[in-house]
């Protein structure tokens, strides 16, 4: 993203995956220390509190420093409140897809065929033979259908394709190694109902191909009620253009958040499917020929997307330098795309609506991040503030829990304390507990900054179901006169009957050149 940023990078996982406490909190020190600018890890741990949660601590002391810090959202979705990496002061990053599959067909004998894909193109483009299809579900051991090690001893597949069920716990490259080493020829990846319509681009061991739901649904269908059902597994390479994207992934973790639901997380999404990048390993079958040179590998994670992410933020610093961290998280997040290519919401996994929960604010927009018009500031001592409990927080930190977070003795008795509602944060997330039987209004505050015109006049449009909860702002109306001059404005949310638990939209300041959208969350226990 940032083409002509200087990269620092410091080990702190071992080849095994494993990574230590202090190895990453030494990371984040030496970057400190050598005058990074911006952070990017794409590494989440469980969610923990954040005195227990070295990421949280680490990355603290960062934004202290003014340093930008872009984390994983992780990969434990599409269940809700899987998000990790939930502190205020990150960036935390979903995956959306992006507009191209690394094509791969599979043909069944009754002529029907279905679009899929594998990083494993042989032959790409060039018709082949049909061969048996088989269902590694059939032989009846237990867990069989995931093709895990050991599953396919015995059982005839050789010379066949073999139709082997997504898991989350076994790579597709393990999958098909399984079935190899069994005499299979190829592998048919089938998603779970939980996979949706998404579609991985896999390395492998054999030609393979990985098809959505819907499709392995038919194909079940056609090996219970034939015969002899046999298959076919095509490539066609690289194809563009390909719809609906962006759309949210389905192992994109999502909120709410389990650390608070004062912040709505993830913030933001990013490009985290099919992503070509850097690998430490030769990518392919064992009868590839070894390439000279650096070697890469298409993969897919949040882990991709939080480097997107980090690049943009290296652009926005590179354009205004003197902007805090928190600046330039609010607008990305504030001018956000919350349609897709073709102007219609973003979609899910199953191909419906993406909620809060999952997109964050939208899916960023590189050149409109650039001039959002106003930012939401906040400073690190303000997230001290947030930090501390309250009556109406029992959740959160005591004094000595905070001085862990911050990493040097911190007394709330000499700290301005600052709730959910005060926050400065760029998107809106309000609960009202089930004791609440009050017909007043919650109230949040937040003030904003003009970073974009002068003079300039912002008016306020809100986006929320009416019939669910009434939201209204005071003022109304934000007007500028000098640059850098801050407003605040109040948002009042009512409750009112209804059955939902969750009622989402969003509160826009529109002037002429600029929108800037806070997304909003309304939660009922």
């Amino acid at each position: 993203m940032a083409a002509r940023a200087h990269i620092a990078m410091y080990k702190v996982c071992d080849l095994n995956g494993g990574c230590e406490t202090s190895d990453m909190l030494a990371g984040v020190d030496a970057a400190v220390g050598d005058g990074c600018d911006v952070i990017s890890m794409s590494l989440a741990g469980p969610s923990v509190a954040f005195h227990l949660d070295p990421m949280a601590i680490g990355t603290f002391g960062a934004i202290e420093k003014g340093i930008f810090v872009s984390m994983a959202a992780g990969n434990s979705g599409p269940g809700e409140s899987t998000v990790k990496n939930e502190a205020p002061w990150m960036l935390t990053v979903a995956a959306s897809t992006m507009d191209r599959s690394i094509r791969s067909i599979v043909q069944l004998g009754n002529g029907a065929y279905f679009q899929g894909e594998s990083l494993y193109q042989p032959n790409a483009g060039v018709p082949g033979a049909f061969y048996p299809l088989v269902s590694a579900g059939a032989s009846g051991k237990p867990l069989a259908e995931f093709c895990g090690n050991g599953s396919l001893d015995g059982v005839d597949v050789k010379g066949k394709i073999v139709l082997c069920e997504l898991t989350r716990n076994i790579t597709a490259m393990n999958q098909g190694q399984v079935v190899l080493s069994a005499g299979g020829l190829g592998m048919i990846l089938a998603n779970q109902f939980a996979q949706g319509y998404d579609t991985l681009a896999d390395e492998n061991v054999l030609p393979s191909s990985s098809v959505d739901y819907l499709a392995s649904a038919a194909i079940k269908l056609y090996l219970s009620s034939t015969a002899n059902p046999v298959a076919h597994i095509g490539f066609r390479g690289t194809v563009l253009g390909t719809s609906p994207t962006p759309s949210i992934v389905y192992f994109s973790s999502r909120g709410p958040s389990r650390q608070g639901t004062g912040v709505l997380k993830p913030d933001i999404t990013g490009p985290g499917v099919n992503v070509l990048a850097a690998w430490p390993f030769q990518v392919g079958p064992p009868s590839a020929p070894v390439l000279p040179g650096p070697t890469f590998n298409i993969i897919s994670g949040t882990s991709m997307s939080t480097p997107h992410l980090a690049g943009i933020a290296a652009l926005i610093k590179s354009k205004h330098p003197d902007w805090s961290p928190a600046a330039i998280k609010s607008a990305m997040m504030t001018t956000a795309d919350i349609t897709d290519r073709s102007g219609n919401p973003i979609l899910n996994e199953q191909r419906v609506a993406a909620n809060l929960f999952a997109t964050g604010a939208g899916h960023v927009n590189p050149m409109k991040a650039a001039d959002p018009g106003l930012v939401y500031d906040i400073t690190p001592q303000d997230y001290i503030g947030y930090t501390f409990r309250t009556l109406q927080r029992p959740s959160m930190y005591t004094s000595q829990q905070v001085s862990v977070i911050a990493r040097r003795p911190i007394d709330c008795l000499t700290t301005v304390v600052i709730s959910d509602r005060l926050l400065n944060y760029p998107s809106i997330s309000v609960a009202f507990p089930a004791s609440w039987n009050s017909t007043a209004p919650i109230v949040v505050r937040r003030k904003v900054k003009n970073v974009g015109e002068v003079p300039s006049v912002y008016y306020a449009a809100i986006d929320m179901p009416s019939s669910t909860v009434s939201v209204d702002v005071y003022p109304r109306e934000l007007e500028f006169i000098e640059a850098n001059q801050e407003v605040i404005f109040s948002v009042y949310v009512w409750p009112r009957q209804s059955g939902a638990m969750v009622v989402q939209g969003a509160l826009r300041w529109v002037s002429e050149k600029h929108t800037v959208r806070s997304p909003i969350s309304v939660t009922f226990a």
